[in-house]
């Protein structure tokens, strides 16, 4: 199976290591032995996106966020056609703000989405730097990560992360966080986050098959450090939740 990976922006939207998410996925699916072409989109780059299999952007500083937003304007009326379709993608980061409607920034200014969602973003000037530890409908295990963000989210009716025991979700402390839609993945959770949660990578590699009418393989690739590394945060995550 050929897939084709579109990454939006890889230097400009590049905070806390992003890009690894990009290539935990591609070194999932050669695992799989499919044939993985990844294509980056750079601002003002020609770029046909019609044809990708998963889309991603990571997270970037608020200023860079609203420059990639002046490029990515261009590819909205084709990424929600792609996201109806069913195809699969990930927004990390402060990348997640720019699916919404509007981006409102701390000095009272304002910028359009593309509106594939209809939550809306405002910045403050209060920074929430913390650990996250919560819970998907996806499947049963935890998600971990780290959120560093100055945006509360408003709007957002289904979530990638119904519940959180440790960390800010999108407006609250210890709400709702992130955005998911048929195989729309977004959350404001920065860094490699396919990486740190192996069930998560899954997942999204289950999506790209699922839209080509096929199961995952019965014999998927592990990575064994990966997996170690997520025991360790999640057992010290679920310790701190609980106040031990």
């Amino acid at each position: 199976m050929e897939v084709r990976i579109i990454h939006f922006y890889p230097d400009l939207m590049n905070l806390y290591g992003s890009r690894a998410n990009v290539l935990a996925l591609e070194r999932y699916l050669k695992g799989l032995a499919c044939d993985v072409i990844v294509e980056s989109v750079v601002p003002g780059g020609k770029a046909d996106i019609t044809r990708g299999d998963f889309f991603y952007m990571g997270a970037g500083t608020e200023r860079n966020a609203r420059a990639a937003m002046e490029d990515f304007a261009r590819f909205g009326k084709a990424l929600k056609a792609a996201a109806l379709d069913g195809a699969a993608m990930l927004f990390a980061g402060t990348a997640m703000d720019l699916l919404g409607q509007t981006v409102r920034v701390a000095d009272g200014s304002a910028y359009d989405g593309i509106g594939l969602a209809s939550f809306s973003v405002e910045h403050g000037k209060r920074r929430i730097v913390e650990d996250v530890y919560g819970h998907t409908d996806l499947y049963p295990e935890a998600v971990v990560g780290f959120i560093n963000k100055c945006g509360i989210v408003t709007g957002v009716e289904t979530p990638l992360l119904t519940l959180l025991e440790l960390g800010f979700g999108n407006e609250k402390e210890r709400g709702p966080e992130g955005y998911h839609w048929k195989n729309v993945f977004a959350s404001q959770l920065t860094g490699p986050l396919l990486l740190k949660n192996p069930k998560l990578l899954e997942t999204a590699a289950a999506a790209i098959y699922a839209r080509r009418g096929e199961p995952l393989p019965v014999d998927r690739p592990k990575d064994e450090w990966a997996e170690k590394a997520y025991a360790v945060t999640e057992e010290q995550l679920r310790l701190r939740s609980q106040g031990k």
